[in-house]
């Protein structure tokens, strides 16, 4: 039985993934998760954007220079975006429910990776985060965190090494 440590220790950024779409069982077995993160005063101010459509996954791997291509050969990307004016810790919130889908898509045996948009460029014209709005018709009030790219990995990661692990970060009573 995998165990929470067991799927904190393999979950690894996956970049490269298999040709194969993922089984919509799966794929709402990931949201269904996602709506169950905490969110502060569970005001439940994030939102969730899935797109299949290859043609949008490659205009969307166009969000930076750097970092988001991957998304182009992803069978699924999610978009998480979130209202600030639900919630002051939208940012916080928004991560979490990343998190639980990286999580979740991990124990159904699938590869994910981060890539961020807040705060970042496409270009010295336009924020990532402009044009992921732009191109999925997102509403000017609602914030743009990040996407997941989700598939079968097509790459092996090493699990973390425990005993390469930082304990030097870990303060007892004071730092």
């Amino acid at each position: 039985m995998k165990t929470f440590h067991d799927l904190a220790k393999n979950r690894r950024s996956i970049r490269k993934y298999l040709e194969k779409s993922i089984e919509k069982e799966k794929i709402d077995q990931i949201l269904q998760t996602a709506l169950m993160s905490p969110a502060s005063k569970r005001t439940n101010g994030w939102e969730f954007i899935v797109v299949e459509n290859k043609e949008m996954l490659k205009k969307l791997s166009e969000c930076r220079e750097f970092g988001s291509k991957l998304v182009a050969d992803a069978p699924l990307a999610i978009v998480i975006v979130a209202d600030p004016s639900k919630s002051d810790v939208w940012y916080e919130d928004a991560s979490i429910a990343s998190t639980f889908i990286q999580l979740q898509a991990e124990d159904l045996g699938l590869g994910s990776c981060w890539v961020q948009v807040h705060n970042r460029e496409k270009n010295d014209k336009e924020t990532a985060e402009d044009y992921v709005k732009n191109l999925l018709a997102i509403p000017q009030n609602l914030r743009v965190l990040n996407m997941v790219a989700i598939g079968y990995k097509n790459e092996d990661r090493k699990p973390y090494d425990e005993e390469k692990l930082q304990y030097d970060k870990i303060h007892w009573e004071k730092f």
